[in-house]
This record gives C-alpha cells, structure tokens and sequence, in this order.
C-alpha cells in the first residue's frame, strides 16, 4: 500500500511570491513539488511571446488531458520510497491562475485542496512590467484567479484559504502556520529558510524568472514602498484591485 498523497494547488497571479513559497514547500520532508505544469499547455494556446516561449512548449507537455491525470492521479517516483509508511506526501503544485484557460475544464479541481496566494495589483504590475513591458487584464491573472475561487467555494461549500504575500512576508512562521492548520498538516521550520541556487524542480522558465529567487534563502522582509505607475498602469491597477479585494477579504489573519 502506497503512502497517501495530500494534493496541494496554490493558485496565484504573476510576479507574486509564488516561486519562494515553492521553495518553503520543497524545503519540507514529506513534499514534493511541481512549477507551473499548465505553462506550456497555456503558451501553445495562446501563442503569447514569453520570454523562452518556444522551448517551454517543446520540453513541456501541451496536452491538457495528460497534464490534468499527472495533477488528480500521478505518483511521482520520489512518493514511492514511503511504501507503507503511515505519512501522508504533500504533492504542492505551484499554478498561474491565467494558466488556466476559460475553455478549460474545471471539474479535475475537486480533486486536489485548492489554496490562492493573492498581492496588491500595484505591487504586482511594478514588478511585472520589469520583464514584459505591456502586460493586458488577462495577464495579470487577477479576474482569472477571482474566477477559480468562486468556483472551488460553489463547488466545495467552503471558503478555501487565502494567503496575502503581504501578510506572509511580514510574518511567515505565523501565516505559514495558519496554512498549514487548514491543509490537516504540521507545519515544519524547515519552511522558514532554504538554501540559495537553482533546484531541479523548477521550470525551465526560471533562467527568465527567477534570479531574485536563486539567491533567496527565506521570505525577504516585506517592504513599504512608494509606487509610481504610468497611466495606463494605474486603470489597469484599478481593475485589478476589484478581484483583489475580494479574496484580500476572505484571507487568513
């Protein structure tokens, strides 16, 4: 008998802390994770101009179906070496909530304990812009990941957890903790710190992505800052936050 596997999703926009709280997943003993798999699926749907656009397609698997059956049904090779063990695995599977196309199915995310990692529009759109210079309401995944949790709440009866970056950077052991309470699973301090460099699990998107993250060891410091955005920022910001404050609402604390 195989030991029972905890299927994680943690829907979050771009430019979120996402990567780092993969990294905190990863950094526990009975985890294992797995980075954007609707990536390339979502790049060859689209066709947006992503920075290594063409070889994520060709290295990822563009069939939604068997990226689906990998989510609800896989056992990766490393679940297999606690055979018989009383410990549950917690699979952790970091999404982009704009991943997730609207004629793409839904009802596969009975099936996993669905979270979402939320961040102020601003924030978002600051850092965005640092990489892709023009990003449309879409991109920024926020009415997409507004989307997906009415969904799971219509679906399941219940409101599923919210995590605030602001939150979990100003306090990580205690919203990490909160988390982990909700999941039916200890936390474990080892999701406070890291090691530093690239991990095997990662995307290859990260050499595009990840830099700041690489040379992470924890959760930075949450810093207040001054953001100053261009108009047509702003009314995108303005949008944004409608959905934002929804589930801002709705996040533990």
């Amino acid at each position: 008998m195989n030991a029972p596997i905890l299927r994680v999703a943690m829907w979050s926009g771009p430019r979120n802390i996402s990567t780092a709280m993969m990294r905190s997943f990863g950094n526990r003993n009975d985890c294992f994770v797995i980075d954007e798999p609707l990536y390339a699926s979502y790049l060859a749907a689209t066709g947006k101009p992503h920075p290594g656009a063409a070889e994520i397609i060709a290295v990822g698997e563009t069939d939604l179906q068997k990226v689906v059956a990998t989510l609800v049904n896989g056992r990766p090779q490393a679940a297999n070496r606690l055979v018989d063990e009383p410990v549950n695995w917690v699979y952790y599977q970091k999404h982009m909530t704009h991943h997730l196309q609207p004629e793409m199915p839904r009802d596969w995310l009975a099936q996993l304990i669905n979270c979402f990692l939320i961040r102020h529009p601003r924030e978002v759109l600051a850092s965005y812009t640092k990489i892709i210079d023009t990003p449309s309401l879409a991109d920024t995944g926020f009415l997409q990941q507004a989307e997906i949790f009415d969904f799971v709440r219509a679906q399941t009866g219940q409101t599923p957890p919210v995590l605030d970056a602001a939150d979990v950077l100003k306090n990580p052991r205690r919203l990490l903790g909160l988390l982990c309470d909700t999941l039916g699973i200890d936390f474990q301090d080892s999701m406070l710190y890291w090691p530093p460099g690239p991990r095997t699990t990662d995307g290859i998107w990260a050499k595009h992505w990840y830099s700041e993250v690489e040379k992470s060891t924890s959760f930075r410091p949450y810093t207040q800052r001054q953001i100053v955005l261009p108009e047509r920022l702003e009314r995108l910001a303005a949008v944004c936050a409608e959905s934002y404050e929804r589930l801002h609402e709705a996040r533990l604390r």
